[in-house]
């Protein structure tokens, strides 16, 4: 598949700026997908102005591909499912992204799977690739694109990821069926490689830039980078943000990218870091930043439980659990910044969601 088989309309507005939350599993108390409860997420995000969903990636679990589960394709098919029940009854542009992950076989037959069930993109981790080359590492992107569309991921190192330079990303962003790159390093020097890497490319107005720093993400939509190249300077923006953060407080996170495509914080720097620091604290809480994110599953889980959309905050993987003291720190967060939850939106449409 390639990407001009997607959309225009699709594709036009994802390189605009969409927000994109990364789908959570949602599980019994006896670590059972929940369907219902599946659905009803799926209905969430869409409700809530969402212009896509991420499927099959960190927040979903990586566990789902294991043999002992086998949910990467059950879990890919529910939300298929609620994308084409939305799509009959609105009229919105929605893209729909598959994570992928694993040595080449396994990539492609994740991207296949994916292809098969209607996705567009496929968000593509290399974290696999722990010792190879770059060139190695090319070389497995350039096969899986030849599947799918791909969207980069630079995931952190503390969750899996591994260093990748600015020759990488200038490399990869030549693939011509690359459409996109998801930026979570959680480090400003290693963010700026991506930007350099697809600036110097030659396609920078093809590749559209999202933001996956949970730390920073109003800061990284609010930049403008400007990159000096072959003797131009190219301006650059971080359009969106595909995120776990933004799968809880989603109707939150569609205004505030409203608001800064609108320019609304143009005139008011400080109130804009003000808030910023605001959006960065609550991560620190969801996401266990001080426990190296062990807790960061579990923490977007007591969210949704608080909310009613999850029945409790239960991982695949047993082992996976709150941190001691993180419950305390996601109170303090509700009682610091009751103006940032979407609360009072989910209560009005749980039950509809749920039925």
């Amino acid at each position: 598949m390639d990407y001009t088989e997607i959309p225009y309309n699709i594709l036009g507005e994802f390189q605009k700026g969409m927000v994109i939350p990364a789908l959570p599993l949602a599980l019994t108390r006896d670590r059972k997908l929940d369907e219902t409860r599946q659905r009803a997420l799926m209905r969430y995000y869409l409700d809530a102005g969402a212009g896509g969903v991420a499927v099959g990636v960190h927040s979903t679990q990586f566990e789902i591909r294991l043999p002992e589960h086998k949910l990467y394709s059950p879990v890919l098919d529910i939300a298929r499912e609620e994308f084409d029940r939305y799509s009959k009854l609105n009229d919105r542009p929605i893209i729909r992204i598959a994570g992928i992950i694993g040595k080449t076989e396994q990539a492609i037959a994740e991207a296949q799977t994916a292809v098969g069930l209607g996705y567009h993109a496929a968000l593509i981790s290399v974290a696999a690739f722990k010792g190879a080359s770059n060139q190695e590492i090319l070389e497995h992107c350039r096969t899986v694109a030849k599947v799918i569309p791909l969207v980069g991921f630079y995931l952190q190192p503390a969750v899996g990821g591994r260093k990748l330079d600015v020759e990488f990303w200038r490399g990869f962003a030549r693939i011509p069926n690359v459409i996109a790159i998801k930026m979570a390093p959680f480090n400003r020097y290693q963010t700026l490689d991506v930007v350099r890497g697809v600036v110097e490319s030659g396609r920078a107005d093809e590749i559209a830039l999202y933001t996956g720093n949970d730390d920073n993400i109003l800061v990284d939509l609010l930049s403008e980078f400007k990159i000096k190249t072959e003797g131009k300077t190219i301006k650059k923006r971080i359009v969106g943000g595909l995120l776990g953060h933004w799968a809880v407080w989603t109707k939150s996170a569609v205004d505030l990218l409203h608001q800064v495509h609108k320019g609304q914080f143009e005139h008011d720097t400080k109130g804009a870091l003000t808030k910023a620091i605001e959006i960065t604290d609550s991560n620190a809480a969801f996401f266990d930043a001080a426990n190296a994110f062990e807790g960061c599953i579990p923490g977007i889980h007591e969210v949704l439980r608080r909310q009613g959309l999850l029945e409790g905050v239960w991982t695949l993987n047993e082992k996976e659990v709150l941190s001691e003291g993180q419950l305390e720190e996601i109170d303090r967060i509700y009682a610091a910044y009751p103006h940032l939850n979407d609360d009072a939106f989910v209560k009005k449409n749980l039950e509809k969601w749920l039925s």
